[in-house]
This record gives structure tokens, sequence and C-alpha cells, in this order.
């Protein structure tokens, strides 16, 4: 499977991770106002509580993270060579179509557009994971896995513990125990760097806003849905 929406970068120099994942940023394409650059600016008053900027990017975020993660699933599941791989990348189609399920759900209920196409770096990790076979394909794929992971698990605290939306802290919880299973399974495939991971977490790489932010759907386009494999154990867990 090879992605191609103006995918960029690369991901090894000198044989050390280059990557990076901070909250995602939708602009004003989002059809809401994006003058104030304070995270915390309240942009509507829904019946669910207030809606802040923050909170809007991490349902976009959440969105995004589910159309690289859930091919790159596909992809481990044809392609790892061992079986903490495969059952890394069954996790990875589980979660992801989970909660895929829930921002397609509460989305339209804060008004809130979803993308359908990741961003360009997102999509830049599934074409070099990709391209990879054998031990370098399970490699690639645990580490920048692990890496991403442990970028975005502060991230989903923060709003846990600061937003005042219900339908966004019930995401939040989701996306919690999404992530926490996905950095496990990675670690168990026995492949991560430690040392690696943890810098690239704390040192992330600068890169223009656009190469990090998922485009908007086009007019009319329909909406892309994760399917849930056939033997789902993860559900959405939104209850409006």
């Amino acid at each position: 499977m090879r992605f191609s929406r103006n995918a960029m970068g690369t991901l090894f120099v000198g044989g050390a991770l280059t990557l990076t994942l901070g909250a995602l940023a939708y602009p004003s394409m989002l059809g809401l106002d994006t003058v104030s650059n304070a995270q915390d600016r309240i942009i509507a008053q829904t019946q669910w509580g207030p809606l802040t900027e923050q909170d809007r990017n991490f349902v976009v975020a959440v969105r995004a993270a589910g159309l690289w993660e859930y091919p790159l699933g596909q992809i481990g599941l044809r392609k790892g060579t061992t079986p903490e791989v495969k059952r890394a990348s069954e996790h990875l189609v589980d979660g992801h179509a989970a909660l895929d399920a829930s921002c397609r759900k509460i989305a339209p209920m804060l008004n809130i557009t979803l993308p359908n196409v990741a961003s360009p770096q997102q999509l830049s990790f599934v074409n070099q994971i990709d391209s990879q076979t054998g031990q370098a394909f399970d490699s690639n794929f645990a580490n920048i896995l692990r890496t991403t992971h442990g970028s975005i698990f502060n991230t989903v605290a923060k709003i846990r513990s600061t937003t005042k939306n219900s339908l966004v802290r019930q995401l939040a919880d989701q996306a919690n125990n999404t992530v926490l299973d996905h950095i496990t399974v990675m670690e168990n495939t026995g492949l991560v760097n430690y040392d690696t991971a943890l810098f690239q977490q704390t040192t992330p790489p600068k890169l223009p806003k656009s190469d990090m932010t998922p485009p908007p759907p086009q007019p009319g386009e329909p909406m892309v849905v994760l399917t849930p494999p056939a033997t789902a154990t993860a559900t959405p867990t939104i209850t409006p």
C-alpha cells in the first residue's frame, strides 16, 4: 500500500529517527473562527459544555491518527515477520476503528469538520515503513509507532484533565486507553530502542505547519470509514 498526497520527509538521518507528532492544528478551513492563538479560547457553547480550540484540534488529531495508523496496521498484518508485530498490527486496526467511530459520531454534534486524509508527515511515516521488508520493516514499524504514541500520550492526558466538554472528555478516555494499549504492544515486540524513542519524543525537529496538518475534505467527498475487523474487541465509548 503506497500513499502519495505529498508524502514528504525522511525518517532516518544517520540512523536516528527524525519524528514529531504534536497536537495537530486544523486552521480556519474548519469553518470556525481561529483569529486567536489561545488554545483554550472557547469557540462554541454546546449542550455538552464549552468547546475550545484545543478540544476541536484534539478530535481532528484523533481522526488523523487513525487515517495513517489503521492502514499501517493492515500493512503490518501482511508484512510483519513475527507474531508480536502481527499482534501489534491487529491492535492498531481494532483500536483505531473504534476511535474513528467515536470521532465520526461526535464531530457533527460539535460542528467539527473531519479530514479524510492524514497529514503529509503522517503519510510519510506510512511510506517509509511500507518501503521496508523483513526485520527492517518490523523494526521501523515498532520504533516509529512507539515514538509517535509516546509523543501523543501527554496531549491526551492534558485534554482529559482540562476539557469542560463531556463528549471530548469521553473521547480522551477512549484515546488514553487505546494509546496506552498501542504503546504496550509495540514494546512487547522486543524491538523498541527506548533511548531513541525518548530522544525523539523530547527533541522533535521543527516542521512546517503544513506538513503536520491534514487537508480538509473536498466538497461532497464521502467520509472515509475505518471498518472494524471481524474479530474486533475495541468498542466506541461515546454515550451522549
